[in-house]
């Protein structure tokens, strides 16, 4: 699995129910366009921590899977372009990370040489 991760705060105004609408609306969709495997929202607790105050985790069976989702998004298309702008417009302090599962199924022993 390919793990995407976005870390956002709301703008000053947006209720976090609104968020978590629109992210059920954008990402289910992907999930129901195959675009996505899954999707999960975190939020900071106790104001532990630092960055942003929410993240979201979507998985992806592999970087093709997430091309897709990139290339649904990037299209600029109806019924996603207003989905994902549902999500974008209520956010600020944007940043995404891509992470893998680890170790590597494939992954040999013995054989490395760094």
């Amino acid at each position: 699995m390919d793990v995407y991760e976005i870390a956002v705060d709301l703008r000053p105004g947006v209720r976090d129910s609104a968020f978590v609408a629109a992210l059920e609306t954008y990402l289910g969709g992907l999930v129901e366009r195959g675009a996505i495997e899954s999707w999960r929202l975190l939020r900071r607790k106790l104001g532990l921590g630092h960055g942003q105050e929410f993240k979201v985790l979507i998985e992806t069976r592999d970087l093709a899977q997430l091309d897709e989702a990139f290339r649904l998004a990037s299209a600029r298309e109806q019924p996603v372009e207003g989905e994902h702008h549902g999500v974008n417009s209520l956010v600020t302090n944007f940043q995404a990370s891509l992470y893998r599962d680890f170790p590597d199924r494939h992954r040999t022993t013995g054989q490395e040489l760094f």
